[in-house]
């Protein structure tokens, strides 16, 4: 009996590895958005807030960034990025038909809108198309480290 797993066997467990942390990480995200009290859910909401103004809160968390406590500039600014991040590193890892970088920046685009629309209509947070810029950009990045990642385990069978 041979104990080793063959190339193909090994680029199936990281698919799936792949999988089962994007569905993870979908999970965390959603539940941070939509129903946690400290970065999801925003109690006393009776009308909607939204900014349609491209950049004008970052420029605002920026220019006052010495009001703002640390934790609330990170979360708004940093956080965007962060959490979006994962998105675009584990697509293409999951899903090798939506492996090019266009596809995966719009995905996360679509995704970050419907977040964006669901917390205005839900009433759980703000529309902001400045959100919109940053989640994308964590998408971005994150399918870059994955680039990165694939390449460097091309011998194992990640780009195969």
């Amino acid at each position: 009996m041979n104990m080793a797993m063959s190339e193909r066997d090994k680029t199936a467990a990281r698919h799936a590895a792949a999988v089962v942390l994007l569905v993870i990480y979908l999970a965390v995200l959603l539940y941070l958005l939509f129903l946690s009290d400290r970065y999801g859910r925003t109690e006393g909401f009776t009308e909607y807030h939204y900014n349609l103004i491209p950049f004008a809160e970052i420029r605002r968390y920026i220019s006052y960034r010495s009001s703002f406590n640390t934790e609330l500039f990170l979360v708004n600014i940093v956080g965007n990025v962060l959490a979006f991040a994962p998105f675009g590193f584990l697509l293409p890892l999951a899903y090798r038909r939506v492996a090019v970088f266009w596809q995966v920046t719009l995905l996360g685009f679509l995704f970050s809108l419907l977040v964006e629309t669901m917390q205005l209509l839900l009433m759980v947070g703000t529309f902001d198309v400045d959100d919109l810029i940053l989640n994308v950009t964590g998408v971005m990045i994150g399918y870059g480290l994955s680039m990165l990642f694939r390449r460097a385990k091309k011998p194992d069978g990640w780009g195969a």
